[in-house]
């Protein structure tokens, strides 16, 4: 399946430690899992006999920029640990709200990717023409 890709407002790294008004490349990933995971439990909520009258997500993850500017090479570049809380409101029994816990867990396409995945590409390389 092909997804088209949107454009984001990037921060702009050149000088690091600024504060901006976009958003970094790497806070969308908190974004995805946050709306995969609403996501999920609307499209899972039936099968679990669960009426929904709310859902949301918060997320939060750390991030040390130690790894990425190369002070230290026991620092990932990326996030070293994400968190959320899954806010649900709902009249339905709590059996049947715990199996879309589980579900929205076990079936959520971005945690999974998160998981572990191997990343793999290639670079190509335009030489640019002298212009005179």
């Amino acid at each position: 399946m092909e997804q088209e890709v949107l454009p984001w407002l990037l921060m702009n790294l050149r000088n690091s430690g600024e504060t901006d008004k976009a958003v970094n490349p790497i806070e969308p990933l908190l974004s995805s899992l946050g709306g995969c995971m609403c996501i999920c439990a609307a499209a899972f909520a039936r099968a679990c006999k669960v009426e929904l009258r709310d859902f949301y997500v918060e997320l939060e993850g750390d991030l040390d920029p130690d790894g990425f500017l190369g002070k230290s090479s026991n620092v990932r570049t990326g996030y070293q640990g994400i968190r959320y809380k899954m806010f649900i409101e709902s009249p339905s029994p709590r059996e049947n709200i715990n199996k879309l816990i589980t579900m929205i867990k076990d079936r959520c396409p971005v945690s999974d990717t998160l998981a572990g995945v191997d990343v793999a590409g290639e670079a190509v390389v335009v030489e640019s023409k002298n212009v005179e």
